[in-house]
């Protein structure tokens, strides 16, 4: 379902889809091929870390089969623990962006970890890092705890987008931060896309329904019984929640209110 009346911006690029896919934690090659194309995602995201310094002699990388004309690459700095091994990822990202022939493609996933057991952003390194690229002309896109605050500073430093976290990072346990989420809703003049912890398709579709303006996933798909069904699924959700969101949800009350009310049976007898 195409609409081009409600397509997403990001930096200067615009997009029909609000589902981003993850490549990691396939059992196979083809379920991520198949995954990616029933998803119908737009944006395919990869840890620089595991991809090979030149990409297109590597026969093996399955991204050598996706139409890198119809999807957009966003490397991704997983795996940093601080600001400056993210920032030399990010350079790395692009290069390889060059390689799949994207040079116009500056995009980065900013990821940095320094926790091992929870997995949980480091905000000081994000901020350092996100403010030396986006000088430096990166599109990033920071990965961070549901932390409002923290979401305004990173806005403020001219983030394309931020990205909280639902749950820890491949937990499935959803949206345990809706609150703060709602909150970085609120008050976000960029995009917010819901990054981790979504096992659901239900999940996404309520993080949509709240009103934010796409969502990240790997593993629930990667992981799942059928990697492929739970893409399509998980597209669904997606488009499902951003309907609602636009169509408006009624209004809750405290009592019940029929739907056909009697004053308006009684003038057909």
């Amino acid at each position: 379902m195409k609409n081009d009346f409600d397509q997403l911006k990001i930096g200067n690029k615009v997009f029909n889809s609000r589902l981003m896919l993850g490549s990691g934690k396939y059992r196979t090659a083809n379920d991520a091929l198949e995954s990616i194309e029933s998803s119908e995602c737009e944006i395919v995201t990869v840890a620089i870390r595991r991809l090979p310094t030149n990409l297109k002699n590597d026969t093996t990388s399955f991204l050598n089969n996706l139409d890198w004309n119809k999807l957009w690459l966003l490397p991704n700095t997983a795996g940093s623990q601080t600001a400056e091994e993210a920032i030399r990822m990010a350079f790395l990202g692009h290069e390889l962006a060059c390689q799949l022939g994207q040079e116009d493609n500056f995009f980065v996933k900013l990821e940095v970890i320094s926790d091992p057991k929870y997995l949980l952003p480091d905000p000081i390194g994000t901020l350092k890092a996100a403010e030396f690229l986006v000088k430096k002309g990166f599109t990033v896109l920071p990965y961070i705890n549901a932390d409002p605050m923290l979401a305004l500073h990173l806005e403020d430093l001219g983030c394309a987008t931020v990205m909280p976290l639902g749950s820890p990072i491949g937990s499935g346990q959803g949206l345990n931060n809706l609150a703060n989420i709602s909150i970085i809703i609120e008050n976000a003049q960029v995009p917010v896309i819901v990054d981790a912890g979504i096992g659901a398709p239900s999940e996404a579709t309520a993080a949509m329904e709240l009103g934010a303006d796409g969502i990240l996933l790997n593993t629930a798909v990667a992981q799942s019984k059928n990697p492929s069904q739970m893409a399509l699924a998980m597209n669904l959700g997606v488009k499902s929640g951003r309907l609602a969101y636009l169509a408006g949800r009624m209004e809750k009350k405290h009592y019940a209110d029929a739907s056909s009310p009697l004053n308006q049976i009684s003038k057909f007898y």
